[in-house]
C-alpha cells in the first residue's frame, strides 16, 4: 500500500513539473515572438534609410517623390495632403495599419497592383515590423510621440 501511494505521489509530482515545464517554455516562446514581431524603432531607423530616397518623416518633412509619412500609422491610403497619389492608391479603400502596412512593405505591387511605389519590398519580417515600429513614432504633425 505504501510503495503504492508513493508511486501516486512521484507519478503526481513529474506531472505537475512537466506542466510548469511547458507553461515557462510556452510563456518564454510567447514573449520572445512578441518581441520580434513588435519590431524595434532604433533598427527600423537604420532600415528606413532605404525609404529616405522617396519618403520623409519629421517636423521638417516635405512630399517628395512619394507622401511624407509623418502618421502614416492608422491613416488612410492615398490621404496625404498635396501629394499625387496614383489612382489605385487613392481608390484602394486602405487603411495603414500594422497588418495591411506589413503586407505592403513586402510586396507594395502586390498589394496595390498600379501603385507608383517603385520599391519592390522588404522581404525579412523583422525588418518589417521595425520599420513599422520607426514610423509609429511620428504623428501627423512629425513630432516624436514614441519612446
Amino acid at each position: 500500500m505504501e510503495s503504492r501511494r508513493r508511486s501516486l505521489e512521484e507519478t503526481n509530482m513529474k506531472s505537475t513539473l512537466l506542466g510548469l515545464t511547458t507553461a515557462i517554455l510556452t510563456a518564454v516562446s510567447s514573449a520572445h515572438a512578441q518581441d520580434a514581431s513588435s519590431g524595434n524603432a532604433e533598427a527600423g531607423a537604420v532600415v528606413f534609410k532605404r525609404c529616405m530616397a522617396c519618403h520623409k518623416v519629421g517636423p521638417d518633412a516635405k512630399n517628395g517623390v512619394g507622401p511624407v509619412l509623418n502618421g502614416v500609422v492608422g491613416r488612410a491610403a492615398g490621404a496625404y495632403p498635396d501629394y499625387s497619389y496614383s489612382a489605385a492608391n487613392k481608390n484602394s479603400g486602405l487603411t495603414w495599419d500594422e497588418p495591411t502596412l506589413t503586407i505592403y512593405l513586402r510586396a507594395p505591387r502586390k498589394l496595390i497592383p498600379g501603385t507608383k511605389m517603385a520599391f519592390a519590398g522588404l522581404n525579412k519580417d523583422q525588418e518589417i515590423a521595425d520599420v513599422i515600429a520607426y514610423l509609429k513614432q511620428f504623428n501627423a504633425q512629425g513630432q516624436k510621440i514614441g519612446p
